[in-house]
């Protein structure tokens, strides 16, 4: 069995929502970067054991948030000593329109996951109207109205995000292997 870490920013509960059901599949334990952009001490030493990581933001204008820019700047220490090397890294994200501009979010992801030297997980599972709705082969994409709370979410979207979360789980525990 893999160690995955969720490690996520959520503005309004949203990526919380969609957090909890990728943790969900995955079996992974959830850090969260807070309101000012920060990880503790004790979500640095679980990132590090970690065989899997994956990162979670809301699309903000196009981008993951300031905080998960700000988190992911303090991942240079990491970058320096190679500590994330070989690890299995995948993402998710949500926005308020169907397209938002997640796709920047993914791809921000990946490269920082590439930069690390990390290996990236792509999202297998087909758009069949309710899972994968959102036709993402990057990673996950979730979408719910800009007024809309985070239990509206629509299911399909948060089963996507727990099979996503298995993927990588399966994935690092064959690469651990």
């Amino acid at each position: 069995m893999s160690k995955v870490i969720v490690v996520y920013h959520s503005g309004y509960g949203h990526t919380e929502r969609v957090a909890d059901f990728v943790a969900q599949g995955a079996n992974a334990q959830k850090v969260v970067i807070d309101a000012d952009g920060n990880v503790d001490e004790a979500g640095w030493q679980a990132l590090n054991g970690a065989d899997a990581i994956i990162f979670g933001s809301p699309t903000y204008m196009g981008m993951v948030s300031w905080q998960f820019k700000k988190f992911a700047d303090a991942t240079s220490k990491q970058w320096f000593s190679s500590a994330w090397k070989d690890k299995v890294a995948g993402g998710f994200t949500i926005s308020a329109s169907p397209s938002g501009d997640k796709l920047s979010t993914l791809q921000y992801f990946i490269t920082l996951s590439m930069q690390q030297g990390m290996i990236w997980v792509g999202q297998p599972s087909m758009n069949d109207g309710t899972v994968n709705r959102l036709g993402s082969n990057s990673g996950v994409m979730a979408q719910v109205g800009p007024t809309s709370p985070a239990a509206d979410i629509p299911q399909g979207d948060l089963d996507t995000a727990r099979a996503y979360g298995a993927r990588v789980a399966e994935i690092a525990a064959k690469l651990r292997a």
